[in-house]
């Protein structure tokens, strides 16, 4: 009797985009406090370690499934992962949340801009991009250099992040992928991290870790996955115009950060722009049982990956 795959979820695929973006905003809303006992590296490491174990003991990783190809493709998403988390986390400490998210957002949003094949696609990103400029509101206060590079940091390893996971996404079925690129963001994470927070660990940080891991990586990156197999690339990072909402009313509800009518019809415009994007967003997704078609030599993987974008 075969079993159910995940790929089988009855969630439309912008619904599980939509889980893992609220996954991910109220594990950096609640890691603050935590930023603030261990650093932001160290935060990642934590986070991304005890995610490393979880994703190794609910999935065996594919080591039979792997070939050459596949190495550089599965590390390069490992580091991209830890540098994102890391620069994202020190982003939020020391500006608002959504202000971070919303510059971070400038990742999927050059993807989608990038990836399109039509032009009049490139309307919701437009529309996506004024929203974040009324979210940050560039004109308004002291600008933290510091905080905006971080997340301007992460914005790229975000659009790396995309782009990789897809094409890992359709290298394997499940989230077997994941016990491989975890452990190396986790690794990663732990160049900086372990340094920032030795002497600071005992058992409530390791609890609250442990907590705030499952909502960042574990949850999201597993309903990622899933959605970036049913979905183009276009339609999922500009379905990311929803992250600076999301950003702005978790940094009010959980961290008290007031946004201003400014930044709610920012909000307003993300939200029209995510909610245009997801027609026409699903993919064909690979058969559980067929795995993708190996490279010829008339067609490179990367190729395939493209006619596969464009289905």
């Amino acid at each position: 009797m075969s079993q159910r795959t995940p790929i089988d979820v009855p969630l439309p695929p912008w619904g599980l985009a939509v889980a893992a973006m609220l996954s991910v905003q109220l594990s950096s809303a609640l890691s603050v406090d935590l930023i603030a006992a261990v650093g932001p590296a160290g935060t990642a490491w934590l986070r991304l370690s005890v995610g490393a174990l979880v994703f190794l003991a609910v999935a065996r990783p594919p080591l039979r499934a792997l070939r050459r190809p596949d190495v550089p493709v599965l590390l390069g998403l490992g580091v991209a992962t830890g540098l994102m988390t890391i620069a994202f986390l020190a982003s939020i400490e020391r500006i608002p949340l959504g202000t971070a998210v919303a510059i971070e957002f400038l990742g999927p949003l050059t993807v989608a801009a990038v990836r399109s094949h039509s032009g009049q696609a490139l309307i919701w990103p437009a529309l996506a991009l004024l929203g974040v400029v009324l979210l940050t509101e560039p004109w308004a206060g002291e600008i933290n250099l510091a905080g905006i590079g971080f997340a301007g940091l992460a914005a790229v390893g975000w659009a790396v992040y995309i782009v990789l996971t897809q094409r890992i996404g359709d290298r394997f079925t499940g989230i077997g992928a994941l016990s491989l690129t975890i452990p190396v963001a986790a690794a990663t994470a732990a160049i900086a991290g372990i340094p920032q927070s030795t002497g600071h660990l005992n058992l409530g940080i390791l609890a609250a870790a442990f907590g705030l891991a499952v909502l960042m990586p574990v949850l999201p990156m597993a309903l990622e996955m899933l959605a970036l197999r049913r979905m183009t690339p276009t339609a999922f990072g500009t379905l990311m115009a929803l992250e600076p909402a999301i950003g702005v009313l978790l940094g009010l509800l959980v961290l008290h950060q007031q946004p201003s009518l400014t930044q709610f019809g920012g909000i307003t415009l993300v939200v029209l722009a995510g909610a245009a994007a997801q027609r026409g967003g699903r993919r064909q997704p690979h058969s559980a049982n067929t795995p993708a078609p190996a490279p010829t030599p008339t067609s490179s993987a990367k190729d395939q990956s493209r006619q596969q974008s464009s289905k």
